[in-house]
Parts: C-alpha cells; sequence; structure tokens
C-alpha cells in the first residue's frame, strides 16, 4: 500500500511498482486528519507493506500553526503504524534532512542525533518516533530537497520547474545560498525503496534508519543555476542569505546526510545530484 500516492514520492514509487499487487490512496481516498478512518481502512486491508508518502510539507505554514503539521505527520503515524502492528505490515515512514540544526560541516548519519529547529521540523521527528515505537517491523527513511515530474502539489510545483518557469517569464531570482543539503530526485529514491521493499517485508534485510539522497552537496543558489544551465535557459540569479530571505520557518543551513547503512548493506549509491537533475530534465 502506497499512501500519499499523488505525492512525488508516491507517484514514482506506484510507476515502479505497477503490475504488482498494489494499493494506491491519495489525500482524496483518505483523511489523514481522521486517525479512526486511517486505522480502521489500514486494518481492513491488511497489507503486507505501508509506504507512507503521505505528508504535510507546507514548512512555513506549519511555523504560523502546525495543527495540520501535526495531525499528518505525526498523528496519523501513530494511527498507520499502530494498523501496521495489529497486521504485522512491514512500515516504511519517509522522514527529512530538516529533523537535524544544520549546526555542523559534515554529512549527518543515521546515528547522529536529531535536534529539530522548526515546526514541520518537529512533526517529522515524532513522526519517526511514533512508527518506530508502535510498529515492530519499521524502516525510516529521510530524503532531502525531493523534486519530481508534477512537484509537490502544495508548491505549486517542484523547485526546479518552478525556478525555470519564472526564469522564462523574465522574473527576477533570488536563491538561498547559504542552506547547503543534497537536492534528492524522487525517481531515485523510489528506485531504491523498490529494490530494498522486498527484503524488508521477508526479513531479509533491516528495518531502521536510511538515509537515501543524491551523492554530493550544494546550495539552493548552486542547484537553481544548475537547473537553469542544464535547461538552457539564460537568466541571472542573485544568491541572498537565508536572514535576508525572511522565511517564517528556521531551516538547517547545513543539511547534508550521509547514506552509511545503505553503503553497509552493500548497496548501490544514489547517482549525483547533478546527474539526477540532468536525467530529470530529460525525462528520465
Amino acid at each position: 500500500m502506497i499512501l500519499g500516492a499523488a505525492g512525488q514520492l508516491g507517484r514514482e514509487l506506484a510507476q515502479l511498482l505497477r503490475g504488482s499487487e498494489l494499493v494506491c490512496l491519495t489525500r482524496a481516498d483518505l483523511d489523514l486528519h481522521d486517525a479512526a478512518a486511517v486505522t480502521a481502512r489500514l486494518v481492513a486491508l491488511a497489507p503486507a507493506a505501508v509506504v507512507n508518502a503521505a505528508a504535510d510539507n507546507r514548512v512555513d505554514a506549519a511555523e504560523a500553526d502546525p495543527r495540520d503539521a501535526i495531525a499528518v505527520n505525526a498523528l496519523a503515524v501513530a494511527a498507520i503504524a499502530r494498523a501496521c502492528r495489529a497486521s504485522d505490515a512491514f512500515l516504511v515512514q519517509p522522514s527529512t534532512d530538516y529533523v537535524f540544526d544544520g549546526r555542523t560541516t559534515k554529512p549527518y548519519t543515521e546515528e547522529d542525533r536529531p535536534n529539530p529547529l522548526g515546526a514541520y521540523a518537529r512533526s517529522k521527528l515524532a513522526g519517526e518516533l511514533l512508527a518506530r515505537t508502535l510498529a515492530p517491523r519499521c524502516a525510516i527513511v529521510r530524503v532531502a530537497g525531493l523534486y519530481a515530474a508534477g512537484g509537490s502539489r502544495s508548491k505549486g510545483g517542484s523547485f526546479v520547474d518552478r525556478v525555470i518557469a519564472r526564469a522564462r517569464a523574465g522574473e527576477q531570482l533570488r536563491i538561498v545560498a547559504d542552506q547547503l543539503t543534497a537536492p534528492t530526485y524522487a525517481r531515485d529514491v523510489a528506485r531504491t525503496l523498490a529494490a530494498l521493499l522486498p527484503r524488508w517485508v521477508r526479513g531479509e534485510a533491516p528495518g531502521g534508519t536510511y538515509h537515501l539522497t543524491n551523492a554530493g552537496a550544494c546550495s539552493w543558489f548552486e542547484f537553481a543555476s544548475a537547473a537553469l544551465e542544464l535547461a538552457g535557459v539564460p537568466a541571472t540569479i542573485e544568491p541572498v542569505s537565508s536572514a535576508a530571505l525572511g522565511a517564517p520557518a528556521p531551516r538547517p543551513a547545513y543539511s547534508v546526510l550521509a547514506n552509511t547503512r545503505l553503503a553497509a548493506r552493500g548497496e548501490p549509491p544514489l547517482r549525483p545530484w547533478r546527474d539526477a537533475l540532468a536525467a530529470y530534465l530529460e525525462g528520465e
């Protein structure tokens, strides 16, 4: 079962798992604000595995009013985890690089202690803790800066598509240059999950926390510049600081994730972020 099947990761994973016995539920199919309905639906369907790709990722909106973020990113996860425990289903719970505070200069491993800065990040960490506590068979999968065709509905498309569209429209581009991360193509995460999921379900690979991001690191300014260069769209971008941008929610200055457990399992690493970006722009 894929929850949040209309989102970036959910869509990509559903495409890869076509032909298997798969139930895809979107926000229209199941309201994650209704924890009782979530539990009842999952217990009735009794899936072997649940990938909860649903999330409220409106980072700045959560800072003003965290109730939706808490409901979807934490309380709904608790309901999903309880249902997975009841049916012995394996739960895959995606999370975010934002659970870290960014007060370092080396990539975070799965063993590093989270310290979220804002309301959205706290709701995602709460979801991690609830999933681990309530679902004995569980994998937490932290990703960063996801993008995919169609983008995020709540954000009006992917970061890449928005930057290119604004450049083509002749808009002034001001992109934050002091936040380093590893922007990640959702298709690459989905491919890795599709490979790991059967092994997790059969107990051939351990659960726990995994970091899944494209290799390397860049600022959002560097990422936007690369997107425009690879797309052949001329534009002038102004690099700005986080302080100058004045976003309501704090964000980590450094949130690069080391994919340590993936490497320890002997799994192939995700490709470098620039290669993934080029493939995305080519429609691959």
